[in-house]
């Protein structure tokens, strides 16, 4: 009995142990998705856009940010699942699929209104573009949420080296666990920015300040961080993908939320 103890206190202190090195010291709340804690981003100075990119993500500048708070992984179908039940909203395109549809996969088969209803259902919101960047690439600006080296098969779940084909190197044909690939965590511990799923963000896509106006400005919502199927020129922290809001059927397509400081 007395082993028995012993051996139980260790798993616990390991189990601890695990989950103050996954959030690397950033603070957590529980939040009001079970399941899925909000981390705090804290207020700052931080890199926005690039130079050495597409136009569409120039110009590189230094912005300052208020503090907020984001999901630590995508919302899940589990998670999804009780916000219908909760809500009476509809279900996700690919709800019933063999993989897609798994309860730890993040939720895809969602248009930009359904995500954005399931964060207020939650008194949360989507994040913004300058949000998502700044949880993806941290205050200094990284390429990747992990610093500059280039993602391989145990930092993010993607696609073929040419676009955009699905593979199983990095050990998924298609979506992943949300809780996977904790080696690609950003410095504050949250986990898939970049790969698994493109991510809806709030704003309607337009150039940056000084960049050239575009025939597609405000018709599309922004999706952010790629995903599954996405080959290396789509996989960073800086791209950004134009996309019709209310198109619902994309296999590759999720979320999370954030809360914005008062």
């Amino acid at each position: 009995m007395e082993r028995r103890k012993i051996v139980l206190t260790s798993s616990l202190c390991a189990a601890a142990m695990a989950v103050t090195l996954a959030f690397r010291g950033a603070a957590a709340d529980v939040g009001p998705i079970i399941g899925n804690p909000l981390i705090e981003i804290p207020a700052g100075a931080f890199v926005f856009g690039r130079d050495d990119g597409p136009e569409n993500e120039r110009p590189r500048r230094a912005l300052e940010g208020r503090a907020f708070a984001i999901n630590r992984t995508e919302i899940t179908n589990r998670q999804y699942w009780r916000f219908i039940h909760a809500s009476g909203h509809r279900p996700a395109f690919y709800a019933n699929h063999p993989i897609l549809g798994l309860d730890d996969r993040p939720v895809v088969g969602v248009n930009w209104e359904d995500a954005n209803a399931f964060c207020r259902h939650y008194g949360l919101a989507l994040p913004s573009e300058q949000q998502y960047e700044r949880a993806a690439r941290g205050p200094e600006g990284g390429a990747f949420p992990w610093g500059a080296e280039r993602p391989g098969s145990m930092r993010a779940n993607s696609g073929a080296d040419a676009c955009c084909t699905a593979d199983a190197r990095d050990g998924y044909v298609m979506t992943a666990p949300a809780e996977a690939f904790a080696a690609g965590a950003s410095k504050e511990g949250v986990l898939n920015l970049i790969g698994n799923v493109w991510e809806w963000t709030n704003d309607y896509y337009a150039p940056y300040e000084g960049g050239t106006v575009a025939r597609s400005s405000g018709l599309y919502r922004v999706l952010r961080g790629g995903s599954w199927n996405s080959d290396p020129n789509h996989l960073t922290t800086t791209y950004r993908l134009a996309y019709d809001p209310d198109f619902r059927f994309s296999a590759n397509g999720g979320f999370r939320c954030v809360r914005s400081a008062p």
